[in-house]
C-alpha cells in the first residue's frame, strides 16, 4: 500500500491532487483541517501485485474532479463494504432513521438534527459515509506530536482518567524516544500519587511532586532544559464551576503548558458537552475521549468530539498497554451505524 500527503485550500482541490498523482483507485484514509488554513489530506493506494497489462488505463487529463469524487465516493463504498463483516449490509441513507439512531445512541437531541441535516445534505446514499462526511465539518482531530511537545497539563473532572492517560501518554512518548518527566500535583489526593510513580517506574519516566503553581512552573523550566516531556496530572474539579475554574487558572497559565482537557464517554452527553465547553474557557485546545471500552452508546464521546476542542486522543483500554487510538469521522460513523438496534441488548429485567 502507498500513503501520500496532500495539502490544499479546500478538498476538492485534495481530490484534484489524488487524481493526478494517485489515480481513481486511491481513498482519503484521513482528513483536517490544516492550523494555517486548507485541509490535509492521507490517501492510501493499493499498487497491483502482478500482471502490469491488467492494469487499469489511467484517468484522462482532461476528466473533472467531480468525475474523480464519484470514483472516490465508489471505491470508499466498496472498501467500506468489504471492511465489514459479510453478514452486514450497507444501510441507505435516511434522514428520519440516522435521527433515530442518534437518539439512541443517546446523543444531544440538538445534535442529531445538526448532523442529520447535513448527512442529507452530502447527497450520499450510503448511511455510513453520510453520517462521516457530516461528522467531518463538526469534528477536528489533532493528535499530539510527542515530538515536539514540551509540556502537557491534564485537566479534568473527578474520575475521568487523568492519571491513566498520564500513564498512556508517557508510554508513547517513551515509543518517540522522548524523556518524560510525570509530575503530580495532588499530594492530598487518596492514592493518586502511589498511583501515578507506580506508572512511572512502569514506562520508564521520571517522577516529581510539586505543591503549588510555582514549583510546577519550576519543574517545567527544568524539564524543558532536560528536553524532556512533562505530563502534569491534576485534581478533578468540575470545570464549569466558576471558583473552581479560577482556582485552576494559575496552572493552566505557566508558561510552554498546554492544558489538555480529559473526559470520559461513560457519562450524560448534555453534561459531557458543558464540560468540554467549560475546559475550553480555562485554555484547553484538545480534548482526549476516555473510557470508550466501557459504554455501548457514544452519545458521550460525540458530544465531546464536536465542541470547540479539538480531539486528540480516544482511550478503549483501562491498561497502560491498551494505548491511545486515533479517532476518524469515518470510525466514529461506523461505531454509532453498526451498533445501533443493539445498544440496548441484555438490558432488559
Amino acid at each position: 500500500m502507498q500513503l501520500k500527503t496532500f495539502i490544499a485550500d479546500d478538498m476538492q482541490a485534495a481530490l484534484s491532487q489524488m487524481r493526478r498523482e494517485m489515480g481513481p483507485e486511491a481513498i482519503i484514509v484521513s482528513s483536517q483541517r490544516a492550523k494555517e488554513g486548507g485541509v490535509l489530506v492521507r490517501a492510501a493506494f493499493d499498487a497491483p501485485e502482478a500482471e502490469p497489462e491488467a492494469e487499469s488505463e489511467p484517468v484522462p487529463q482532461e476528466a473533472t474532479v467531480a468525475d474523480f469524487a464519484t470514483s472516490y465516493r465508489d471505491n470508499l463504498l466498496r472498501r467500506l463494504r468489504e471492511g465489514t463483516s459479510t453478514s452486514a449490509k450497507a444501510k441507505t441513507f435516511s434522514r428520519a432513521e440516522l435521527i433515530a439512531m442518534l437518539r439512541e445512541q443517546r446523543a444531544p437531541d440538538s445534535l442529531a438534527h445538526v448532523l442529520a441535516e447535513a448527512a442529507e445534505k452530502t447527497g450520499l446514499t450510503d448511511m455510513t459515509l453520510a453520517l462521516a462526511s457530516a461528522l467531518d465539518m463538526k469534528m477536528r482531530a489533532e493528535p499530539i506530536d510527542f515530538a515536539t511537545s514540551s509540556a502537557l497539563l491534564l485537566v479534568g473532572p473527578h474520575g475521568a482518567g487523568k492519571t491513566a492517560t498520564a500513564a498512556k501518554l508517557a508510554a508513547h512518548a517513551r515509543l518517540a524516544g522522548r524523556a518524560v518527566k510525570l509530575i503530580a500535583t495532588d499530594p492530598a489526593g487518596a492514592g493518586a500519587v502511589a498511583r501515578l510513580q507506580a506508572f512511572a517506574g512502569h514506562v520508564g519516566a521520571g517522577f516529581l511532586v510539586t505543591e503549588t503553581a510555582e514549583t510546577t512552573a519550576n519543574a517545567i523550566v527544568e524539564c524543558g532544559l532536560q528536553k524532556s516531556l512533562a505530563i502534569v496530572d491534576t485534581a478533578g474539579f468540575d470545570p464549569r464551576n466558576g471558583r473552581a475554574r479560577a482556582a485552576f487558572t494559575a496552572l493552566a497559565q505557566i508558561q510552554d503548558l498546554e492544558a489538555v482537557g480529559i473526559v470520559s464517554a461513560n457519562g450524560d452527553a448534555e453534561e459531557t458537552a458543558e464540560i468540554a465547553s467549560a475546559l475550553s474557557l480555562l485554555g484547553a485546545r484538545r480534548v482526549i475521549v476516555t473510557g470508550l471500552d466501557s459504554v455501548r452508546r457514544s452519545g458521550g464521546l460525540l458530544a465531546a468530539a464536536t465542541q470547540d476542542l479539538n480531539l486528540a486522543f480516544t482511550t478503549n483500554s483501562p491498561y497502560v498497554a491498551g494505548g491511545l487510538e486515533t479517532l476518524t469521522p469515518l470510525s466514529l460513523s461506523r461505531r454509532i451505524v453498526e451498533t445501533s438496534g443493539h445498544a440496548d441488548r441484555g438490558s432488559a429485567q
